[in-house]
């Protein structure tokens, strides 16, 4: 039997994802009042804990929990008030689901929290440029990191972003992120790189990403992609942010042929097959 690629396994804090042949799943849980996306439909926890289940259920190997909205123009939230939404969801979860916990933050307060809750990931918008104890959080309880993207903040991210060419740069950035991570402590296999679909991009943006995803896929860490329901889907096909199924499926799609290892997405029930397909294709001779 063929060994496993060492750059397409996440291993950390008692998790080994094997993404050489299969793509993993990460089922989003926003436990806001003003996501973009679901519109607070689960800020209540109870609604929360359910999604949760659901997604499991629907084949999500991965539930990435998050207490504040990142969508363009959201102001932040304090490290008080993501804890309060985010602790007892993820609580219960670990209790209720046999899958891998994250938490979207960018603060180590709350990721600290989260861990002691029961998360084993830490999916940081930032990549460890929010919060100068974010790294060490990481490193000292051995989680999983998430390297994110973003040109700005969430709140002015969008105010005519700029690149002279923006897959370099997005490497760029996110070697420079990987070196910040390991000279904290951090196990380079506890690292994925996610190049930021919507956070400080234009649509043209978010399309050669997408187009040249394979580049970022060989920088060596696994590749996680989050296109679902964005706004760039909306400008390109006039469909309404809960109209985009099919848009985020060929983003999906696309994301994975060119060697994506883990899709963030809401509807995982509905994309499952597509993912499915998606690595089957990939992984054919």
């Amino acid at each position: 039997m063929a060994q496993s690629n060492s750059c397409h396994r996440w291993k950390a804090r008692g998790f080994d994802l094997d993404l050489e042949q299969r793509v993993a799943i990460m089922g989003v849980v926003n436990v806001t009042p003003d996501s973009f996306s679901d519109g607070g439909r689960y800020h209540d926890a109870d609604r929360a804990v359910e999604h949760g289940i659901e997604l499991v259920a629907h084949g999500a190997q991965i539930v990435d929990v998050g207490g504040e909205s990142t969508r363009p123009g959201a102001d932040p939230v304090s490290v008080e008030q993501q804890i309060e939404r985010v602790v007892p969801v993820i609580r219960r979860l670990r209790g209720e689901i046999d899958a891998l916990i994250s938490v979207d933050t960018s603060r180590a307060a709350v990721a600290q929290a989260a861990i002691d809750a029961g998360a084993v990931i830490v999916n940081d918008i930032s990549a460890l440029s929010a919060d100068p104890q974010m790294a060490d959080t990481v490193a000292r309880n051995g989680a999983g990191l998430v390297l994110m993207h973003m040109r700005g903040e969430p709140r002015n991210m969008q105010h005519d972003p700029v690149y002279d060419d923006v897959v370099s740069e997005v490497i760029e950035y996110l070697e420079a992120a990987k070196a910040r991570a390991l000279a904290a402590g951090i196990q380079p296999t506890a690292l994925a790189v996610d190049p930021g679909i919507g956070f400080g991009k234009t649509v043209g943006h978010n399309l050669s990403l997408l187009k040249h995803l394979a580049r970022i896929a060989r920088a060596g860490r696994p590749v996680l992609i989050g296109a679902s329901r964005k706004a760039f889907i909306g400008v390109l096909s006039g469909a309404e942010v809960d109209q985009r199924l099919m848009g985020t499926a060929a983003s999906v799609t696309a994301a994975i042929l060119a060697g994506a290892r883990v899709v963030r997405i809401h509807d995982v029930g509905e994309l499952r097959q597509t993912v499915q397909l998606a690595e089957a294709i990939r992984n054919a001779s």
